[in-house]
């Protein structure tokens, strides 16, 4: 299909602007626009090169034979192929970049042979989401942010339900933890983060969906796990409802996962797992990643420098602050009567912070709760918030 026919000009540079986003790979930004990967390198390399002017319709250089490839070189490409059934031909290429030996053919090249072995499947267009626009944290580095997210449940052949949760680091792609729990919960998730903190130290921020057992509908919007990665040290990040693209790095990996792993499930959950288990080496280690130059996530992550505590700090709060304990109901007594604060920090204290003579701006350790409204006895989420 070729570019659009209304604006040719605009439809290219609007895919050098979301090329150069580096938040989409090129593939999929290829089958959005409805043209080729060759098609696509072509115009990135123009636009390097000369600048918006590259973009303009230039004579199309030839096109080699596919005769001029050797038995051998195809043979190879067919071999990586059937090693790993759903990478295409950049990651084919790379692989065989990596294996070094005769010369490697181009990627266009390693299409083609794809294509003529019937080891190409044409797919839906599928429109591509624009960059969110919020303040979410950049990752810049590794452990800057880490993502966390339940797959979707499914059930193995054997009837066995499995909720996967899954762990990465938003810098690298580096998938830190891919586990089969039998259902959503903070019993059962809480483990698992606890062992990806032991291994891998601790992020400065944990960004996740709004949903159990990460976000509440509350004021506060804390939960259990929340509040234990507050009292660590982990700054708690939700995206906007109904806005998935703003952890689209974790959903992209989610259809690789479910693509090789759950396309049909396992017959049991410990062949499920081990599936994960293999899935999450290979991705780590092998899978050259677009956005990554063509290498896997483990070249550009290490552990953080944060280790996981044996114990929880203290909590404390300035001197000119008043505190309140909050009770099992999730409750705090104020002037006789009882605020609701949240149900997620009965049994912890909170600290008030006076901000005129009806308004106090109420902590939990460094993490703001909200601000109570001394005439209703009620606490609103701050108004810069986007929990």
């Amino acid at each position: 299909m070729p570019w659009k026919e209304h604006s040719v000009m605009e439809e290219r540079f609007r895919f050098i602007e979301e090329w150069n986003s580096g938040e989409f790979g090129l593939a999929e930004l290829c089958r959005c626009y409805g043209i080729s990967r060759g098609t696509g390198y072509k115009w990135i390399g123009r636009y390097e090169e000369q600048g918006v002017e590259g973009l303009r319709e230039q004579s199309r250089a030839p096109r080699h034979h596919p005769n001029e490839i050797s038995r051998e070189i195809e043979e190879q490409v067919i071999a990586v192929r059937a090693q790993h059934p759903s990478w295409g031909a950049p990651k084919i290429h790379s692989k065989l970049l990596m294996l070094g030996g005769q010369k490697v053919p181009a990627e266009s090249t390693i299409g083609a042979i794809l294509k003529r072995h019937g080891l190409t499947v044409s797919r839906k267009r599928r429109r591509t989401s624009r960059r969110a626009s919020e303040p979410l944290a950049h990752a810049g580095a590794p452990n800057a942010v880490w993502c966390a997210d339940y797959k979707g449940w499914f059930r193995t052949a054997d009837g066995t339900r499995i909720d996967p949760l899954t762990i990465t680091d938003a810098y690298s792609r580096y998938v830190l933890r891919c586990q089969a729990l039998p259902k959503i919960g903070y019993t059962l998730s809480k483990p698992v983060f606890e062992a990806a903190f032991r291994e891998y130290g601790l992020p400065a921020r944990l960004r996740t969906d709004n949903g159990a057992p990460f976000g509440s509908n509350g004021e506060s919007g804390l939960t259990g796990l929340s509040v234990w990665w507050i009292k660590l040290g982990i700054t708690p990040e939700r995206i906007e409802p109904g806005k998935p693209q703003q952890n689209g790095r974790h959903e992209r990996m989610h259809r690789t996962l479910k693509q090789e792993t759950a396309s049909p499930p396992a017959k049991s959950r410990r062949a499920q797992q081990q599936r994960f288990d293999e899935f999450r080496h290979e991705y780590n280690q092998e899978r050259p990643h677009e956005a990554l130059g063509q290498t896997p996530p483990a070249h550009h992550y290490e552990p953080s420098q944060r280790p996981y505590p044996e114990r929880l700090p203290a909590i404390e709060y300035p001197s000119a602050w008043i505190t309140r304990s909050v009770s099992p109901g999730g409750q705090m007594r104020w002037d006789n009567s009882y605020v609701f604060v949240a149900h997620a920090l009965a049994g912890e204290r909170v600290g008030l912070e006076q901000i005129d003579e009806e308004n106090w701006r109420v902590w939990f350790s460094w993490y703001e709760v909200g601000v109570l409204e001394e005439a209703k006895l009620q606490i609103r989420r701050p108004p810069s918030s986007i929990r």
